[in-house]
Parts: structure tokens; sequence; C-alpha cells
């Protein structure tokens, strides 16, 4: 009998990275899952591979998540796994010249589009079910040019805590994962070079205790870990990092 027979699980931004290895741990555990994305062709291959329910939806945009409760509830009713996972990290840009695009295009995905996937599918949630936040240690760091992407994450926590103590009456557990560098394809999509994506990395190992970057897979299994009710049912409100100890 696997942890997650008969369960259902949404995934959103689970085409790839972490959102994929997150999907492809929860169906090796019995879990249904659908998984959301932006682009039709890389979430339907993505979908294919893993075994799992594709439905094509912005985060972004409030009428993709419409679209998707309306299908959560026509096709399929109540869901026990949440993990709001799509996210940006747009531009690396100083405060002074940041534009009100690249402001909108990160705070409407990482954090206005969270919230209001949320908002809008508590009233599917079964009691005693799980959401996960895929956060960032970022959230408490305070890097140059990275204002809008840190304050995301930021604003990320605050909601994901006030949820765990409202849902908390449901037995509706909310936490955070919260991973240091992490080998995904997020930075490419900053639309930084293969020199200057070296040096970060560089950067990023010399800093971390453990010396080594982590994987989609470290962060996955850690959703997997919180979103099972035998071992976590007593975390809520819960920030977890995963950094390889780079915060120490």
């Amino acid at each position: 009998m696997k942890k997650f027979n008969n369960k259902l699980a949404i995934v959103t931004g689970g085409n790839s990275g972490i959102g994929y290895a997150t999907a492809k741990e929860l169906i090796a555990e019995g879990a249904k899952v659908i998984i959301t994305g932006r682009r039709k062709e890389a979430v339907e291959k993505a979908a294919e591979e893993l075994g799992a329910i594709p439905f094509v939806a912005d985060q972004a945009n409030l009428d993709d998540i419409d679209l998707l409760k309306n299908e959560i509830e026509n096709q399929y009713g109540k869901v026990d796994i949440l993990f709001i996972n799509a996210g940006i990290t747009g531009g690396l840009i100083p405060i002074e010249n940041m534009t009100a695009e690249n402001f909108d295009n990160v705070m409407n995905i990482n954090f206005r589009g969270a919230y209001f996937t949320l908002n809008k599918l508590i009233p599917l949630l079964n009691d005693g079910a799980s959401v996960v936040f895929l956060s960032s240690i970022v959230a408490t760091t305070y890097h140059p040019n990275n204002s809008v992407y840190q304050a995301s994450k930021a604003a990320l926590n605050s909601i994901a805590k006030t949820a765990a103590a409202e849902l908390a009456p449901r037995k509706i557990r909310v936490n955070m994962v919260s991973p240091g560098p992490t080998k995904t394809e997020i930075m490419n999509k900053a639309g930084l070079n293969e020199e200057k994506l070296k040096g970060i990395n560089e950067w990023m190992i010399d800093a971390i205790p453990l010396k080594k970057i982590g994987t989609a897979e470290d962060v996955a299994k850690l959703v997997v870990y919180l979103s099972d009710d035998n071992v976590a049912s007593f975390m809520t409100g819960t920030e977890i990092v995963i950094d390889g100890g780079m915060v120490l």
C-alpha cells in the first residue's frame, strides 16, 4: 500500500525542475497528480513522461486559475495535496533601474498568482489536506540587484503562515520549503549567459558548507515528507530550509 493511494495532488509549474521532480515522487507514492504550466507542449510532454494529468495554466492569470478550479471540481473532486511551486527569478536589476514590467512579472507569478491559487482552491481542499509553498532562502536575504524576487518570497512566507493559522481548524497544514542553490532551469531563464552562470555556480559552491548544489530531487523528497500525514501531521506554518548550510 503506497502512502498516497487514492489521493489527488496538484503541482503548479510541474513540467520542469522542482515541480517535475515532486510530481514524479508523488506518483511513485501512489498519488494521482495534475501538473500545470504555461507552455502547452512542455506540460503535455512532461505529463506523458510522468503519468500525470496535464493542465495548461499560467499562475499569473486568475482566469486560468478559475479554469483549473472548475476542471478539478468537475472531473476529479477534492484535493489532498497542493504544491504551489511555479515561480520566476526575473532580471537581476538594481532598485534604481527596476522596471514596472519586471516587477509585475515576478510579483504576478510568485506572489499574486500563488496567493490566488490558494484562495481559489481552498474550497476544494479536503479536511486534513497538505499545502506546501515553494519559497527560497532569499526570503530572508538582501543581496543587491535581487530586490523583487527576494520580496516576492518574503511575501509568500507571510501569507503561508497566515493560511496555516486560518486553515488549522480544518486540520489543513500549510508549510514552506526554502531551497538554497538548486540545479534547475530557473537561472537559465533569468537571461544569464553561460560564463555568468558558471561564475555564479562556482561562487555558490564556495559559499555552501557542504560544497555542492542541491538537486530538484532533494527538494521533492522534502515536499513529499511534508505532505505525508503519518510523519508530518503536527507540522504547520513551518519553513524548512534546504540549502547545504548556506545561511549558517
